[in-house]
């Protein structure tokens, strides 16, 4: 029989233990006050198909993410294996201009997407689940594009990879 060791109780340890699942990356952004506000997330996981759902957690403390949460839509861009700069860029706390040097378009409702992703997905707000430190944000898909000759950014072990 394994016996494990008991969790960790020091962050690092814990965030040590997460990096071992390597992910994909997205953007999170929609037009606050008619400019982009947004931010990168690595849990993000499709839900269901029918209803067509996704899922991205958030900080409960991100400043970010309280100015995205009651939009109408949010643009999730997949970043693309080129746009690591872009992902630190968004992730960065504090930073007012995220979006500087940044190529994006915007929906006529509001969604904002990375330019050169590998896919966009408009979505709206169904359901946020408290969960620790996070909570679970469910969107319902209301448009989609894919440019499939763009690779995904990875994101493993604290630090970005391409697909091999």
């Amino acid at each position: 029989m394994v016996e494990l060791p008991r969790v960790p109780e020091d962050e690092p340890a814990l965030r040590a233990a997460f990096s071992r699942f390597p992910s994909g990356v997205v953007a999170v952004a929609a037009l606050v006050d008619g400019e982009p506000a947004g931010m990168s997330a690595s849990s993000f996981t499709s839900v269901s198909l029918d209803p067509p759902l996704v899922s991205v957690n958030a900080h409960v403390k991100s400043a970010t993410w309280a100015r995205l949460a009651d939009r109408s839509r949010l643009g999730l861009s997949v970043l693309s294996e080129d746009q690591a700069d872009i992902c630190r860029r968004l992730a960065t706390r504090g930073r007012t201009d995220r979006f500087a040097g940044v190529p994006w378009a915007a929906t006529g409702t509001g969604a904002v997407f990375v330019e050169g992703a590998t896919a966009w997905l408009e979505c709206e707000v169904t359901q946020r689940v408290p969960a620790g430190d996070h909570e679970i944000v469910v969107l319902r898909l209301r448009a989609v594009a894919t440019m499939p000759d763009r690779p995904p950014l990875i994101f493993h072990a604290s630090a970005f990879h391409r697909l091999a």
